[in-house]
């Protein structure tokens, strides 16, 4: 129903954004909230798409077409929900995705929170050969300084929202602990090393 949103970013959580138009927030679900927190009171654009059930409407966003084009291909995949498409979509890394479902890999996809084998390898069955993604602009960093160890806790939260297990976030929140980032960079960095 809706292409995209122009608005004001007007909040972050750890689960969602939320972006103003002309006088009504919009609680977007995205999959890294924090890869937002340098548009805090801009206008920001939020490709969308909706998802209708008996008990919610939910408007998930990305900040590019092509993300968008790789949470619809997952969705349609049995087995994957939104939430587990958002999940892998915050790995950032649409070409290795592409890659492990070319080369059959189930290793690699099983590395994602709730795809087990069975998923893994109906993500294979559907979507090999036809996973075309559109060449992906680089997204200018919105990274801005944050103190203390606040952004790793938000980085944590946010990744717990999409679905990794507090026994892996400890592991990786005791890795950066003592060093200074802001939570995109945190989630970008755990995600990276919990795929490896």
């Amino acid at each position: 129903m809706y292409d995209y949103i122009k608005g004001i970013l007007t909040k972050i959580t750890a689960k969602y954004i939320v972006v103003e138009v002309g006088g009504v927030g919009f609680i977007l679900q995205v999959a890294n909230p924090y890869a937002y927190s340098g548009a805090m009171n801009q206008q920001v654009t939020v490709y969308t798409h909706q998802v209708i059930r008996e008990d919610a409407h939910l408007l998930y966003g990305f900040r590019t077409e092509a993300e968008k084009s790789v949470f619809l291909s997952l969705i349609s995949v049995s087995g994957i929900g939104p939430t587990t498409a958002l999940a892998i979509i915050a790995v950032d890394d649409n070409d290795g995705l592409v890659r492990a479902i070319e080369q059959k890999n189930i290793t690699y996809l099983t590395k994602f929170p709730k795809i087990g084998k069975k998923t893994a390898q109906q993500m294979v069955l559907d979507l090999e050969g036809k996973f075309v993604l559109s060449e992906q602009a680089e997204v200018p960093s919105l990274a801005v300084e944050e103190s203390d160890n606040t952004a790793l806790d938000e980085a944590m939260e946010a990744m717990e929202a999409l679905g990794y297990r507090p026994a892996e976030l400890k592991k990786i929140k005791k890795f950066f602990e003592g060093t200074t980032d802001t939570a995109e960079n945190y989630i970008k960095s755990a995600l990276k090393m919990l795929m490896k």
